[in-house]
């Protein structure tokens, strides 16, 4: 397959041009004959245009570049490698949402033909290749797995507004229903991965390696926001604790924060799920997300509360919240707990304001049903800097000063201004 490919002979099919699916596709186009396919037709439109969606590649990363982008399923009839990279979510109730998946694969499955490989980088729990991809295939093909085509897994690793580390200066780990499978992928992933290949032994423990990177971060984090909560009640500053414990050689310097976007606030659900339908309760996992996912209501809680012991009732305050993407200097919404804290903080009918120069005031606006605003007003009683782009650390305190009422307060949720430089002010960090 790999020789072939080279030879651009037969030719690769990435599903899903998101964040991950796209720097794939861009990056296999430069060595080999790329289709790029999306369900989105609006999306496949900018990309032909050489405009990516998620704002992370400039348009010197379209050019030079072997790859037709569509949405028509019939251009997919002459690939022969197929990369699926769709969204892996999780509903309202945390239970896994595999149906853009389950779509991917009925539509590989429908082009699908003998000597094909089909590799995912979708993250999943253990077994869900093997288990709930492979009959989909099988079923829309009329072929047998493994015997007629060939499956991989090769986890994702793209870390959205990282500049450093990018797809190709990240460790790939790839893994094949069998040795042939295996080292074929292997080579395909090795002809454009600069730091190199870890084969995994089988499917299942990519899978697996892939969901406990994130879950991992996940719990390390909820220790800090359970840390700082008690550290709050006794009046200790969390950020110095941090920085006089990080002393210490092997001392792991996680700090405390809202933990959303896709990856590390929706991977452990995918593990909490395969557990309890092996009749195992996880107790670490679920407490770390439940202490996580609880940050959103106990900052809005403390803002209220600081609000009041300045005699300012909840119903006649004006907040402004700086910054509603998942993290920083990226343009991502998706799983923002930035949305959740605004809506706790509108149930004590909080007046709140929203800007954030990196988001796309629509898609805000039709994902959360909430409106950035295009600049901030004046006189606020609080100030919540929520995300750590670039242009709020370059901000200092005097500005803060400027936009807001007397006996002002300010919640820096990042981290990003010396508490000594607050005074005259309420400051409070996690």
């Amino acid at each position: 397959m790999y020789q072939e490919l080279r030879k651009k002979q037969k030719q690769i099919a990435v599903i899903g041009l998101g964040y991950v699916g796209l720097p794939i596709a861009l990056e296999f186009a430069r060595q080999f004959k790329v289709v790029g396919f999306d369900i989105n037709a609006d999306r496949v439109a900018m990309m032909r245009r050489g405009e990516d969606p998620s704002n992370e590649i400039g348009p010197e990363g379209f050019e030079n570049r072997d790859i037709h982008f569509t949405s028509d399923l019939d251009d997919l009839r002459n690939a022969h490698f197929f990369v699926v990279a769709v969204p892996t979510p999780v509903d309202d109730y945390k239970v896994p949402d595999l149906k853009p998946l389950q779509r991917a694969s009925e539509t590989v499955g429908k082009v699908l033909k003998k000597g094909d490989y089909v590799v995912y980088e979708s993250t999943v729990y253990p077994g869900c290749t093997e288990e709930d991809c492979v009959p989909i295939l099988e079923q829309y093909s009329g072929l047998t797995g493994v015997t007629d085509f060939k499956i991989g897994y090769s986890p994702e690793r793209i870390n959205p507004g990282d500049k450093e580390r990018t797809l190709t200066t990240i460790l790939k780990i790839v893994s094949g229903s069998d040795a042939e499978a295996l080292d074929e992928i292997a080579a395909v992933y090795g002809s454009i991965i600069k730091a190199g290949i870890y084969k995994a032994p089988t499917i299942k423990v990519a899978e697996a390696a892939k969901v406990i990177e994130n879950t991992q971060r996940d719990l390390n984090i909820s220790l800090m926001n359970e840390l700082s909560i008690i550290f709050d009640k006794m009046n200790i500053d969390t950020q110095e604790v941090i920085k006089a414990a990080g002393t210490k050689w092997n001392f792991l310097k996680f700090t405390p924060g809202l933990v959303g976007g896709h990856c590390i606030g929706v991977d452990p659900y995918y593990l909490l799920y395969k557990a309890r339908q092996l009749g195992y309760d996880p107790q670490v996992i679920h407490s770390g997300r439940r202490i996580n996912d609880g940050m959103p209501a106990y900052i809005a809680t403390k803002l209220v509360q600081m609000l009041i012991k300045k005699g300012r009732a909840p119903q006649q305050t004006k907040v402004l919240v700086m910054g509603i993407t998942f993290k920083e200097n990226v343009s991502d919404i998706r799983n923002s707990k930035v949305a959740d804290l605004v809506r706790e903080l509108m149930k004590y009918s909080v007046n709140v304001h929203i800007v954030d120069e990196h988001a796309s005031p629509n898609e805000v606006a039709h994902e959360y049903n909430l409106t950035l605003m295009d600049s901030p007003s004046k006189k606020y009683d609080a100030v919540v800097v929520a995300v750590g782009h670039d242009e709020y650390k370059q901000l200092d305190i005097g500005y803060f000063r400027s936009i807001m009422n007397d006996q002002p307060v300010l919640l820096d949720l990042k981290g990003l201004y010396a508490s000594e430089e607050t005074e005259g002010m309420e400051y409070w960090r996690m």
